[in-house]
């Protein structure tokens, strides 16, 4: 088999790259599975960590915004497992690699920390909700832009000064690790949300561990946007 070729994905002035989805794999084969068959986005190892968040938060943005256009309930399905998927590992990933940072480097890292791990546990909260319902539930999009308000506001925060502080406070070379670092963890990172599993490592990691097999599993039974299918249109930013 071919290796599988890359897209580049500007964020600021630095590029990600993006596996794209090799065409012989089709069907309802989850991004789970797919993150383990792409060969690693390499680029990424000379990101720093604010641009590489602020690129998770575009793609969220991207893909709420997919869903709320739409209007085949098929797709909204799809799209609703494609954001579940990638918020609870942002999430998790946030708290396992990026909110420790803040408490080493950070001055009032640990407070700034405390309040992340707090809105993130609403976020949790929510998503477990949205992740529960159907997309012809009358509850679907109101449940969707409730999460949508909370997240902008957790976005802003985070990209305007917590993790803005952090980013002027490390060296590249310290920030370009926790991308790297972020980018492996998230591999091995539960795919839906768990508000009830601990928001603090080590806990949060040996729960994560135990917990992803299983969302893999269930992964396989779910619908995802079509291999090769744009999901970023032309919208604006979270913030």
């Amino acid at each position: 088999m071919t290796a599988t070729t890359h897209r580049s994905l500007e964020v600021s002035a630095t590029s990600i790259s993006e596996p794209v989805q090799n065409p012989l794999f089709k069907g309802n084969l989850s991004p789970t599975l797919r993150t383990f068959m792409d060969e690693p986005a390499t680029p990424t190892a000379h990101v720093r960590i604010l641009d590489a968040i602020k690129h998770e938060h575009r793609e969220l943005q991207t893909h709420i915004h997919k869903i709320l256009i739409s209007t085949s309930a098929d797709e909204q399905t799809r799209y609703q497992n494609q954001l579940t998927w990638e918020l609870a590992r942002h999430l998790i990933g946030e708290e396992l690699i990026v909110y420790p940072a803040l408490v080493k480097h950070v001055k009032n890292g640990r407070a700034i920390a405390t309040g992340g791990r707090s809105e993130h546990q609403d976020l949790k909260e929510q998503l477990k909700m949205f992740q529960g319902l159907r997309s012809t539930d009358p509850r679907f999009i109101p449940t969707l832009k409730a999460l949508r308000g909370d997240l902008e506001n957790h976005v802003r925060k985070e990209e305007d000064q917590d993790f803005a502080r952090l980013e002027v406070t490390i060296s590249k070379e310290d920030s370009e690790a926790l991308t790297r670092s972020l980018g492996r963890m998230k591999t091995f990172l539960p795919s839906r949300s768990h508000p009830l599993a601990p928001s603090k490592p080590p806990f949060e990691t040996a729960v994560g561990l135990l917990t992803a097999p299983i969302d893999i599993v269930a992964d396989l039974f779910r619908k995802w946007p079509h291999p090769g299918e744009d999901s970023r249109g032309n919208v604006s930013a979270l913030r």
